[in-house]
């Protein structure tokens, strides 16, 4: 039997919660998950995605700043939150559920200094939804000295293997893959991040399919600045947080005073050259890529990101709830691993001193 697998037969009937550095909501997926014959099944059944107010998304945001008092006190209120939109969304879909399995939402990730912190109190998600909660699932492999990232790649493993590499393009683009028998995975560039960045600065949310980026031209400075950080030439396990973004990043977009449109035909081309490259350093021929995320939408960066590609891999876009909710369903399974005690974070994707099962567990009170 593979050493991930478990010979359990019932079907978890979980909650995946999972609220991206793109801030573009909580993303809420109820997934029935199941073990059969030497493999794992899965169905998304009930998805929602519940879009941040204006204030809410500011306060997000801004967590970085605050002062720790206020860092731990919003802690609890965002659990208490993110218990309410649980329940709103098992009383409109009339569910049962087995426990609720939650990412948080990422305040600090800097696994050098080992520190990572994902807010949402678990337990006051518990409280408010009488539910079993499952959470924390980065905090055990950076105190094992491990990037506590990527987290998706044991779903990858084991719930779409048919695929050579899986990416998800998020607030960050990321990808797995295995290689000489061991899953590899790491963070590429920023992604959605990087083009809502940019479209904020014309107070539009995000680039709706690439159509703006589509006009624009290469900004051949701009694009070779971005190509030369020095990210791009560290060996992998690496993983990267708002704090990298937000310091690398961030001044090279603010003092260019391009237009918009080549901003981001720039950026464009700057995340597809950098996942390019990244798959083709594995040396895979004639492979084939999953791509998930809110990036997926974005017919232009597919269409760029295909030329880079050329006959060397074939990208897949999935169905929409699967490029959406992907995220949310890993988080779920990890869940049900975590509750089996099986291994849900990889030694070989995140550095850490071994495989482990991770997550807290939390009951309601």
């Amino acid at each position: 039997m593979h050493p991930y697998m478990s010979s359990f037969s019932k079907t978890y009937k979980v909650i995946g919660l999972m609220s991206g550095t793109s801030l573009d909501g909580l993303d809420i997926a109820f997934c029935h998950i199941k073990k059969q014959e030497d493999s794992w099944r899965f169905s998304i059944v009930n998805t929602e995605n519940v879009a941040y107010s204006e204030d809410f998304k500011n306060k997000l945001k801004n967590t970085v700043d605050l002062s720790s008092m206020d860092l731990l006190a919003f802690h609890n209120t965002y659990g208490t939150w993110l218990g309410k939109q649980v329940t709103n969304f098992v009383n409109k879909n009339s569910i049962t559920v087995d426990f609720i399995s939650s990412h948080g939402h990422t305040v600090f990730h800097q696994p050098e200094i080992g520190l990572t912190y994902q807010i949402g109190s678990g337990q006051h998600i518990a409280n408010a939804t009488n539910l079993k909660v499952i959470c924390d699932f980065r905090t055990n492999d950076v105190a094992l000295g491990g990037q506590g990232a990527p987290l998706v790649p044991i779903g990858d493993r084991l719930l779409f293997n048919e695929y050579d590499f899986c990416l998800n393009l998020g607030g960050i683009s990321n990808i797995s893959f295995d290689l000489n028998e061991k899953r590899i995975a790491y963070d590429i560039s920023p992604a959605n991040m990087l083009l809502n960045l940019i479209c904020n600065s014309i107070n539009l949310e995000y680039d709706d399919g690439g159509k703006i980026a589509r006009t624009g031209k290469l900004i051949e400075e701009l694009y070779n600045t971005l190509n030369d950080l020095s990210y791009y030439k560290d060996p992998y396990p690496k993983s990267l947080g708002y704090e990298w973004f937000s310091d690398k990043i961030v001044p090279i977009i603010k003092k260019s005073d391009e237009p918009v449109e080549n901003l981001l035909y720039t950026s464009v081309h700057h995340i597809t050259e950098q996942i390019a490259n990244a798959i083709k350093t594995t040396g895979k021929e004639k492979s084939s890529l999953l791509v998930t995320g809110g990036g997926a939408k974005n017919d232009f960066l597919i269409e760029i990101l295909k030329q880079k590609l050329q006959n060397h891999t074939t990208a897949i876009v999935p169905e929409e709830n699967v490029i959406d909710y992907k995220e949310a369903l890993i988080f779920a399974f990890m869940g049900v691993l975590r509750d089996l005690n099986e291994i849900n974070c990889l030694q070989s994707v995140t550095g850490a001193k071994k495989d482990s099962s991770s997550g807290i567990i939390y009951y309601p009170q």
